[in-house]
This record gives structure tokens, sequence and C-alpha cells, in this order.
């Protein structure tokens, strides 16, 4: 196991006692995404989309609910994992990022329109600096939601920048250059 690896667990590790009870598995985090993809095709909320990726195995479309913010013409995201999972199986990948892996090609849909893109795992520091004050300080409305979602207690701004700096400290950020 290598130094990120490491980190990220010892992260999650830390975490397991204030997440929820609702996302323990990645079972639970796709039934989650399912569940809200019928409400973002009537309107997809700011700070929100719906990332669909080619299937590496089925080459059919698969949709995922994801936190996503727009800066210029790219967009970014986080790839997450349930705290036990990190623990119990360092180095996991949630199926969308394999799906990326396999074919970089995707649609996002955001509140202004569908766009398509390349996608890509962050390696530059810079660009990982962007896309942490992006996604880390950035708190939009539903956000309130997914803290309740995901941390035990009320939300607050604070809370929500907490979860989303320990989402970008264990999970693996994404950017996707758009069309």
């Amino acid at each position: 196991m290598d130094a990120d690896q490491q980190a990220r667990r010892a992260q999650a590790q830390a975490a397991l006692g204030k997440h929820g009870r609702l996302i323990r598995t990645a079972r639970h985090g796709k039934l989650l995404s399912d569940a809200m993809r019928p409400l973002f095709r009537i309107h997809v909320p700011r700070g929100y989309g719906v990332l669909t990726t080619t299937g590496r195995r089925t080459g059919e479309p698969r949709p995922k609910c994801v936190r996503v913010l727009r800066d210029g013409d790219r967009a970014y995201l986080v790839q997450l994992m349930p705290p036990n999972i990190t623990v119990e199986r360092p180095g996991a990948v949630n199926a969308w990022l394999l799906n990326i892996r396999a074919d970089p090609a995707v649609t996002v849909r955001l509140p202004d329109g569908i766009h398509h893109g390349t996608a890509r795992e962050i390696t530059d520091p810079g660009e990982l600096a962007t896309a942490r004050t992006l996604l880390c300080d950035t708190v939009v409305p539903l956000d309130l939601g997914e803290c309740l979602i995901h941390l035990r207690g009320l939300p607050s701004r604070a809370k929500i920048r907490e979860l989303h700096d320990y989402w970008f400290r264990t999970g693996r950020a994404v950017a996707i250059d758009l069309d």
C-alpha cells in the first residue's frame, strides 16, 4: 500500500463515526443516485449534475448523479467512497471511474445544459488546488440535504465544507474538459 492509500485509509477510519447510517456501501450510493435521477431529469440543481459514462463491459450508457461544479470549459467532481470501504479495501474505485479509465468520453448534464467532454483524473498539483478550492468552498442549497444524509446532526456551512474537504482528501479528483 503506497503512502497516498495509507493517508486515505487513515482519513476514512477517522470519519467512520461521523458518517450517517445511510451511505455505508457502494450499493447505498447507487440507490441514492437512482432516487435522485428522476428529480434531476426535471431540474438539475446548481452544483450537481448527471454524469453519463460508457460501461466498460457492456458498452451501455451509465448515468450517475454527482456533485459537479463548472469552471469555464472544465467541470470538476470527486469520486467518493464510503469510509468503511476505504478502510476495508484501500484503493477501491467506483464503477464510473473505472468506466472513465476505459473510455474517457463522457456526457454531463448540468443546470445550463448537456455537455460532452473528456474526463480524466487530476494529477497536476495546480489543477488539484483549483479543484479543491472550487469543490470544497462552494456551498449550494442542496448541500444541506446532502449533509443530513451523510453526517449525523444538523447541517451547517462549516460541516458541509468539512464534508467536502474530507471527500476531496479521501477521494479522487476528476476533471472533465468540456467540448
